[in-house]
Parts: C-alpha cells; structure tokens; sequence
C-alpha cells in the first residue's frame, strides 16, 4: 500500500507515479486509496483517496491536523458537529486536531488527503483502532509522547 521510493535516490527528491499504482481497497466499503507518502515513525501520510457514490468514511478523530483537496465530487460531514457542511471539486478543508465526525460522499469522490498522524476510528464495541483496524494507542501512541 506505500508508495515505492528508489534506494538510488540521491538527490532526496523522490518522484511518485500514481498513475502506475493500483487503487488498493481499504476496509470502509467503496473506499480505495493510493497511498504517496507514509512515513510509519511519525504517521505522516499523503494519499489520493477514491470513494464510490455513498461511500462512508465512518466515526473518526483526527489526531492531528488534516488536509483534504477535493478533485471531484464532494466531501460531506454526515455525522458531527460539522453535519451538512459540504467540500466540493476545487475546494480544500482542513480539520483541527480533536474534531471527530463520519464523513460522506453521495455522488462519489476523489481527493488528495494529507495526515500528519492516522485517525481514530470509534468501533461499535468499544475499540479505538487506525484505518487499518489496529490498536490505535498500540501503532500510534508513541506520536504522542514528546
């Protein structure tokens, strides 16, 4: 799922061709992602982000500041403080670290999301876990401590 960088690359610019890359599925239905950058000592992570009409990116917190360029289709918070408010195709959206909602794409989207540490997603039983479905305190916590 992380974007191959070149052990050649000397010059410490490394050119990522998502074009050549495979949309891989994530575990939110009609959510696929290809990720650019991710950097799994700090959680940095830049990745272009597809979802399907309806597709729902379910209850989550920021754990740090994101950033979302919206290429086409829209973003909708469906759940939260935020409920209603809508990104669409040329718009970018930022969320504070701490802000939590579901997010929502009713006729489908594309967009360019940048993380500096995952999200917690909010699991009906209780856990607390990244995208990928693990322990978040476990694959996270050390971006915490100072």
């Amino acid at each position: 799922m992380d974007a191959v960088t070149p052990e050649d690359a000397a010059t410490h610019s490394h050119i990522v061709r998502p074009q050549e890359m495979e949309w891989q599925k994530t575990r939110f239905p009609g959510c696929e992602a290809k990720t650019l950058l991710f950097d799994r000592k700090t959680g940095l992570m830049t990745a272009l982000m597809r979802f399907a009409p309806g597709a729902v990116l379910p209850d989550h917190e920021h754990a740090n500041i994101e950033q979302t360029f919206v290429l086409e289709g829209s973003l909708v918070d469906k759940e939260g403080p935020a409920r209603g408010m809508s990104c669409s195709a040329g718009e970018f959206i930022w969320r504070e670290a701490g802000s939590r909602h579901a997010a929502w794409c009713p006729e489908g989207g594309l967009m360019l999301a940048i993380f500096q540490v995952p999200n917690k997603f909010f699991e009906a039983d209780g856990r607390v876990v990244d995208a990928s479905g693990e322990d978040w305190d476990a694959a996270w916590g050390h971006t915490r401590k100072a």
